[in-house]
């Protein structure tokens, strides 16, 4: 039986660009990245916003820890913990510091503030993350918001292991 849980980043105000949630994996479970989302309340104003995600290795963001929410209330609590640092096994929310690893993106795409932004992949589309890995998950602003006060984002990723 599979495990789902959510990571969420809710009523933020952001430094700019900014990695929004940031998942890492533990030396025992692989992730399966299931669905994402940003969504905004800070203005009636339109905008448009870019959004990325991927990997990012080596030196990685410095974040707020947040930890995730089973979606299914009997399941026990994930494997994966809150952490700043985003360490093996931990997820975060709005970076403080982006850190200085190379981030290499899987998909790219942009949004307008009024009506926000989902992603549900296919099945050919679902992200999956080795145990172990060095890289981290990251759902990030590449360019700041022209308004960086009122943003939920979240994650939700499945534990295979």
């Amino acid at each position: 039986m599979s495990r789902q849980f959510n990571v969420i980043a809710n009523n933020v105000t952001v430094a700019g660009a900014t990695t929004l949630i940031g998942i890492r994996p533990s030396a025992t479970l692989a992730l399966r990245i299931l669905r994402m989302w940003v969504g905004f309340n800070g203005t009636a104003t339109s905008a448009q916003n870019r959004i990325e995600w991927g990997r990012q290795a080596a030196a990685l963001a410095t974040v707020v820890s947040a930890t995730p929410t089973k979606i299914v209330e009997s399941d026990p609590v994930s494997g994966i913990v809150g952490g700043t640092a985003l360490a093996a096994g931990t997820c975060g929310i709005n970076a403080s510091a982006e850190g200085a690893g190379t981030k290499t993106p899987i998909g790219a795409d942009t949004f307008n503030s009024l009506t926000g932004w989902l992603w549900v992949p296919t099945p050919a589309d679902v992200i999956v993350l080795a145990p172990s890995s060095a890289s981290s998950f990251y759902l990030w602003f590449p360019a700041a918001p022209s308004v960086l006060t009122g943003w939920h984002a979240g994650v939700t990723f499945e534990e295979i292991g």
